[in-house]
């Protein structure tokens, strides 16, 4: 594809949210003549499409919404011409009252007194914009239109001001897009880890406790055997585990500078008098570690690992399933060492990512964020800790994109975005370099010339979250997990009652293999315990009947429904073990 092209097409970003907000105007021209008593606000493009907030005297039904599509499809045919104009503020505030447009009036009058104010015009429409638009209407395809949405949404986020409909739309330049794009979104509802939660018996919420997560027996298999797998990890890799306490004065993260920086998250409480705050972070309980010995070169980097449950205040209107919650165990590290040791060090946190995420199919992209406007430390210190994070991670081949301003208020990180089976991308792994905290804490190690320095410390989560992880990948998967993963890895299912006893005779000798097992002994017809047994997504069942018990076979069967046929019992475990032990993706 030639540049030219390459410049007009959804590969470009700009052009795409150019397209998307011209579609945002078109949709808003749409309202306006089918229903010219709605009151506009605002219509941005934004990641996915675009949304415009009104204000109007009705709910927008899925009715409305049809109606809208149908005209958004006529404006488009016309090929209405857009054409910027502007007007001094006085000037605009007038002529948006004279169109009834108070939202309008209210963000103008906002800006300066000598502003110069620009608008858009198509056809009948005009609207207040900055920009940029297509050149016409006649750009968008009107068969690849779809309003997605409408919600509730406060009048500049403020919910002491009106409440407003803002109706979500996507669009693309070919119908083909438009319709691989909305089967997309059905697909993430049929893996919504929410439903499948629910359905696998994984996990629960209940409104007694909102935003905290109910780990059903199903779930804790699979959250336990997630720490199996980063214990056997951070082992190699030669991580010491360690675990402190959930509650700590208000004195310590006052050093930290949580207090000045994080209060509003926190949960606090008081306890002899004294103010306490439940943890929303693990670092400060590893420095207090740390301080407990002296420390000389020899022992850096010195790796701490915590699987440390930490509660954050959220707001209720974020919370969102297992991906944000009040109360998580956040897969920690946190890393004392020398400056001379950074590079080799984050070089080696950077494979082990590889390892992890490669093992669950999770392709990812790395950002480096750096100083945002909320930090402590000199710019100095800053720009070296960033120049460090760069150097490591293109010294081994890797690439990354710089995020401005996006560190966190100690120190710079690089953040790995995972990208799941639908393409949908997750930030996950971080590896944050902290020049401030070892200082704030008087933290030192004994140097080779018998010095004293202070050591950098390195905070570092994998999985980021157990909670959130265990999110991405029930809808990375399906709620199909790899075997190694699966809560039940095998379900007999004896054909009729006579073969109860050799079901559980099987049943006890996997299970003593260490395999997850159960026995579906329901008098009921092999068909549905089969169906039964796909939907929980079982990797694996064996069919047992009377020629099984005559001939001291499994006929077993995969819940993608591949017939494996009859073995032994013990060719069937070999399988198995080969197939959980290497943890294999099937």
């Amino acid at each position: 594809m030639s540049e030219e092209i390459k410049e007009f097409s959804f590969e470009n970003e700009e052009y795409r949210q150019t397209y998307w907000h011209t579609c945002s105007h078109i949709m808003a021209q749409a309202v306006k003549r089918l229903w010219p008593e709605v009151k506009l606000a605002i219509g941005p493009a934004i990641k996915e499409g675009w949304y415009y907030d009104m204000d109007a005297p009705f709910a927008f039904t899925p009715e409305h919404m049809a109606e809208i599509e149908a005209e958004m499809r006529k404006i488009c045919k016309e090929k209405l011409k857009l054409e910027r104009f502007e007007l001094p503020r006085a000037e605009a505030i007038q002529f948006m009252k004279e169109k009834g447009e108070p939202y309008k009036v209210e963000l103008i009058e906002d800006l300066p007194e000598d502003a110069h104010i620009s608008f858009y015009k198509q056809g009948e429409f005009t609207d207040l914009c900055a920009g940029p638009h297509l050149d016409s209407t006649g750009r968008v395809k009107g068969n690849a239109i779809k309003l997605l949405a409408c919600n509730a949404a406060y009048w500049r986020g403020d919910s002491n001001r009106e409440t407003l409909q803002r109706i979500y739309g996507i669009a693309f330049p070919k119908k083909e897009e438009l319709d691989a794009y909305l089967e997309r979104i059905e697909e993430a509802k049929r893996r919504d880890h929410r439903k499948l939660g629910k359905e696998l018996g994984l996990f629960a919420f209940r409104d007694e406790a909102p935003g905290f997560p109910f780990y059903l027996p199903k779930g804790m298999v699979l959250k336990n055997t997630l720490i199996d797998y980063w214990r056997q990890v951070h082992k190699k890799w030669n991580y010491v585990e360690i675990s402190t306490p959930q509650i700590m004065k208000r004195t310590l993260w006052e050093t930290s500078g949580h207090w000045d920086h994080y209060k509003d998250n926190m949960y606090t409480t008081v306890i002899d008098g004294e103010d306490f705050a439940i943890k929303p972070m693990n670092c400060p309980g590893s420095i207090l570690v740390y301080e407990l010995e002296p420390h000389s070169y020899r022992d850096l980097p010195l790796r701490y690992g915590e699987l440390g449950l930490v509660h954050r205040h959220e707001l209720s209107g974020a919370l969102h399933g297992m991906f944000r919650v009040r109360c998580f165990t956040q897969d920690d590290a946190h890393i004392l060492l020398a400056k001379d040791q950074i590079k080799d060090e984050v070089i080696r946190i950077a494979r082990l990512f590889d390892e992890v995420y490669s093992l669950f199919g999770l392709p990812y992209k790395i950002e480096l964020s750096t100083m945002p406007e909320d930090h402590i430390g000199t710019r100095e210190d800053w720009e070296k800790a960033e120049n460090a994070l760069a150097d490591a991670i293109t010294s081994i081949g890797k690439e990354y994109v710089v995020n401005p301003g996006d560190g966190a208020f100690y120190g710079p990180k690089l953040d790995f975005h995972i990208q799941d089976s639908l393409g949908r991308t997750w930030q996950c792994g971080t590896i944050q370099l902290d020049y401030q905290l070892p200082g704030r804490f008087d933290l030192e190690y004994t140097t080779s010339d018998g010095g004293k320095d202070v050591p950098v410390m390195i905070h570092r989560v994998v999985f980021g979250s157990i909670e959130r992880f265990i999110g991405i990948i029930t809808e990375h998967f399906a709620g199909a997990f790899p075997a190694w993963l699966a809560p039940v890895q095998v379900k007999i299912l004896p054909v009729t009652d006579r073969a109860l006893d050799y079901a559980k005779d099987l049943s006890d000798a996997l299970d003593g293999q260490g395999f997850r097992v159960e026995v579906d002994d329901r008098n009921e017809k092999i068909g549905k315990k089969i169906r039964e047994a796909t939907l929980e997504k079982v990797p694996y069942m064996i069919v047992v009947g009377d020629r099984d018990m005559e001939n001291k076979t499994v006929s077993v069967r995969t819940r993608a429904g591949e017939d494996l046929g009859a073995m032994s019992l013990e060719d069937f475990t070999a399988k198995l073990k080969e197939v959980v032990d290497s943890k294999v993706l099937q």
